[in-house]
């Protein structure tokens, strides 16, 4: 007898309960208030100033690098002290993303042609084509003017070393994919200091990288991926002021 009122009493209990709250929490989903009291809130506190990039609790900066450029110059990271950078990894004959990342960066060169504090850093992931003379037709091609905007090339395991080590940035033969290269189209940003940053995502998380691969013009790709291009430019202008 004992255990059946204990049994009722636990049943009478959990009853209760869901009279009472069921209809409250269902209440709060349906407003969205349980994503707000969660995630969401990490962004409130967001004041618009570009993140960095951590690995292990440690701001991740740009490693050394030393590569020859479309003019046959030996360009380093430290060319780039004191500059705000967008980093890329592409090759010259892709035959499909690497045009549109190329036509994104240059309206990114133009957009901040006046600043001398700004520059981009292309690396080639074919280095035993893409070398000074190839890579000089290609900036001449698309309009790659501006003197801080270096088309680079050299040892390819040291490329594919910055590329997936050092950025995180995914590169790789693929014989099997058309033009035998893989790679993310993504961009990278530097700031005057070397590191990596950028902007927190609505969830307060930083974004990382930049999508390279969908026209400002665009908007969006046949998947729904929002361009990010604008937003690019935005935080090369918050970095610029800083």
């Amino acid at each position: 007898m004992k255990n059946k009122y204990t049994y009722v009493w636990v049943s009478l209990i959990v009853l209760i309960f869901g009279i009472i709250f069921i209809p409250r929490i269902v209440d709060r989903i349906k407003s969205g208030k349980v994503v707000e009291n969660t995630r969401m809130n990490v962004a409130e506190g967001v004041d618009g100033s570009l993140d960095y990039i951590t690995l292990d609790g440690n701001k991740r900066r740009v490693p050394p690098f030393n590569f020859l450029n479309q003019d046959s110059l030996l360009i380093s990271n430290e060319d780039y002290r004191g500059k705000v950078y967008v980093v890329e990894f592409f090759f010259t004959t892709c035959p499909s993303i690497c045009p549109i990342m190329s036509e994104n960066l240059v309206e990114i060169q133009e957009e901040f042609r006046d600043f001398e504090n700004f520059g981009i850093a292309s690396f080639t992931i074919n280095p035993d084509y893409d070398t000074p003379i190839v890579l000089k037709a290609y900036a001449e091609k698309y309009g790659i003017t501006d003197m801080d905007w270096n088309l680079l090339t050299g040892d390819s395991e040291k490329i594919y070393e910055l590329a997936n080590v050092g950025f995180n940035i995914f590169a790789a033969i693929a014989p099997d994919v058309p033009g035998g290269f893989e790679h993310s189209g993504l961009f990278a940003l530097v700031d005057k200091n070397g590191y990596l940053r950028s902007r927190k995502d609505n969830y307060g998380n930083p974004l990382i990288y930049y999508r390279g691969t969908i026209k400002s013009s665009q908007g969006q790709n046949l998947e729904g991926e929002e361009e990010q291009i604008s937003i690019l430019k935005e935080d090369i202008k918050k970095l610029l002021e800083e």
